[in-house]
């Protein structure tokens, strides 16, 4: 048996699992879960009906880089989004598809690693747990950025030392981020690469909320945004991961891609070839509508910002709650442990969130993710300003 899966900690649902297991919730309260990120808006017509249209591709093997329409379609999504120079990125070496960016961003870490005693894996801190797990059976230590209010969520990369940078194999980011919504500036971005270059690691930017911002007129940058400016073509060192699973509320197509640095992706290719994770056919021509199509997901945007702004209003008079600068998630502080806060609001308002403690790890005394909640506004707007309602009256008994 693989030794480094001891190290793995227990997933943060597990987690909250056995801290609800015996509490009681009120029978005439409805449940509500703001603890899961999944999309609950209605996934688009359009997409479903050509997955329809398309099953007798069951029959077919699909190939692991997948097919040229897509990856044709994934490739110009980027340049436009992103501000990338037509035919820059081409679809051959640029991009590969993959099954969701979960998978994908695991895989890619057993790919990268040169796996030692010295070698590093920074995240930030609190995290998506993939990243974590991810290094620890590809044979890296963890190293985490804690991400404070001081700093607007995000890693003070000005901190890290000279020796961390160069023990460094892979740098995650997050944005923006979960859970803390927190957006990477285009600045940082230029600046981390111009770090990677000196100390040669790879950056893989987890951009999976992306789509979800508040202002239709300025589009949160990329680490492909970053490169355009820098004029940086080869996207030497820089890999992106994108999803249709929030964009487009599609989760369970599993359907997402990794685009950037032409020989890392030959190498990431050969990896998945052998781990045997090609995207159904099918799901590549139903990914190709929905990577062309953007009114679905400006909808899709319009959607979340009513939610915002109902439940902020409800929230921010009892509560040290803040608007994200995107995704779909809200990270207050709690006025109370926050383990003790989620399931005493469990029991007494029938409210599910995350303790942020469960999302973090403590590093010299200090957990960044403590006496906070991660509260995914992803239910329909009434539940959501249900939800928020009976948290408000919550935290009046306390």
């Amino acid at each position: 048996m693989n030794d480094a899966l001891t190290l793995l900690q227990p997933y943060p649902f597990e987690k909250l699992r056995n801290l609800l297991a015996d509490a009681q919730p009120p029978a005439d309260k409805r449940p509500i879960a703001l603890s899961i990120g999944e999309p609950k808006h209605r996934s688009p017509d359009f997409v479903a009906k050509a997955l329809a249209e398309n099953l007798d591709q069951l029959a077919v093997y699909p190939t692991t880089l997948g097919i040229p329409a897509l990856r044709e379609s994934i490739a110009r999504w980027c340049e436009r989004r992103f501000g990338v120079a037509e035919g820059k990125i081409d679809p051959a070496r640029h991009v590969l598809p993959v099954n969701g960016t979960r998978e994908a961003l695991f895989a890619f870490t057993q790919t990268v690693v040169d796996r030692g005693p010295d070698a590093l894996v920074i995240s930030p801190n609190p995290f998506y747990q993939i990243y974590e797990g991810a290094a620890l059976l590809a044979g890296a230590t963890p190293h985490y950025l804690p991400c404070t209010v001081e700093n607007g969520f995000n890693p003070d990369f000005d901190a890290v030392s000279a020796d961390i940078w160069k023990r460094t194999q892979i740098l995650f980011l997050c944005s923006p981020g979960n859970p803390t919504g927190a957006l990477v500036p285009l600045e940082t971005l230029k600046k981390l690469i111009a770090l990677a270059d000196e100390h040669d690691f790879v950056i893989a930017a987890d951009e999976c909320y992306s789509e979800l911002y508040f202002d239709e007129d300025q589009p949160p940058a990329g680490l492909l945004t970053a490169c355009a400016a820098l004029g940086r073509d080869d996207f030497k060192r820089c890999v992106v991961f994108h999803s249709l699973s929030k964009r487009s509320n599609l989760p369970g197509l599993r359907s997402g891609f990794v685009a950037g640095d032409a020989q890392i992706l030959k190498a990431f290719l050969l990896y998945r070839t052998y781990h045997g994770c090609a995207m159904p056919v099918q799901t590549q021509l139903a990914s190709i509508a929905a990577w062309k199509d953007e009114v679905h997901v400006q909808a899709n945007r319009q959607l979340y910002r009513e939610k915002f702004d109902a439940v902020l209003d409800i929230l921010a008079p009892v509560m040290d709650v803040q608007r994200p600068d995107g995704g779909f998630y809200l990270w207050p502080k709690t006025p109370i442990d926050d383990q003790r806060f989620t399931r005493e609001l469990f029991a007494s308002e029938h409210v599910t969130v995350v303790p942020g403690s469960y999302l973090s790890r403590e590093i010299d005394g200090f957990s960044p993710g403590a006496g906070r909640v991660r509260m995914a506004l992803v239910a329909p707007l009434a539940e959501c300003v249900e939800a928020a309602k009976r948290i408000r009256d919550f935290v009046a008994t306390l």
